[in-house]
């Protein structure tokens, strides 16, 4: 209801909503084995529900003028891991799945979706790092790059990295992988081929789930020569 207000009020001020920012965070750090369902939930519900709610509520009048463009803030710790982050880790990681969904729901109206992974000097990592690192990592050194994911020439559905003044992306890919036909479709032969399964000659990175289907399924027909509609 707070966040339907206050986008109201915005509109009314200036006819419309063009940038959204979710930046919403918080930690509660345990190793999973002492960590309650209660505080798993709690991280959870700030980073993931809250920048749901908060996209819900700009997503019709940016649909409605064609124009938005909104950004998930995600971390190293949903991307790669970090000990004792598993809600954080969970939450932060739902960020590209939503990101990724949006993206394609809100190309039509020309809404573009992005996710940022910062670090920065801030309330939740200054007991974390050495006082020589938290100066480097001012937050002002990762705004050019979220003023570039928010402009009208920025991208969609990239994960820009950003920390002390430095920019990388990260990037999902998928191998070409293998087909293991009906009689060698065992665990054992999985096992035997992983290394062929993981090598990254010919990866990519898919633009949608179907994509990865259609792969799979073309993949079994061309082994068993047989021709699907559409191949």
């Amino acid at each position: 209801d707070q966040m339907e207000a206050m986008v109201a009020a915005a509109k009314e001020k200036w006819g419309g909503v063009h940038v959204l920012i979710n930046n919403a965070g918080v930690l509660r750090d345990k190793s999973f084995a002492k960590m309650t369902l209660e505080d798993f939930r709690f991280v959870v519900d700030v980073h993931l529900m809250g920048a749901v709610n908060c996209t819900k509520a700009v997503w019709d009048i940016m649909r409605a003028q064609n124009y938005g463009r909104i950004v998930f803030t995600s971390s190293s710790s949903g991307l790669y891991g970090n000990f004792g982050q598993s809600n954080y880790g969970a939450a932060k990681a739902a960020m590209v799945g939503l990101m990724n969904v949006l993206h394609q729901e809100g190309a039509k109206n020309d809404i573009r979706v992005n996710t940022l992974a910062p670090t920065a000097a801030t309330r939740m990592t200054e007991e974390l790092l050495s006082p020589e690192a938290l100066k480097l990592l001012t937050p002002e050194s990762i705004t050019p790059g979220v003023l570039y994911l928010v402009s009208e020439q920025g991208p969609s559905r990239t994960i820009l990295c950003a920390g002390a003044g430095a920019f990388a992306r990260t990037m999902i890919y998928e191998t070409e992988g293998i087909y293991l036909d009906d009689a060698e479709r065992t665990p054992e032969n999985v096992a035997a081929r992983f290394d062929d399964i993981s090598n990254p000659e010919g990866q990519r990175a898919l633009q949608g789930a179907f994509e990865q289907t259609t792969k799979f399924a073309m993949k079994a027909a061309k082994a068993k020569g047989i021709t699907l509609p559409g191949s």
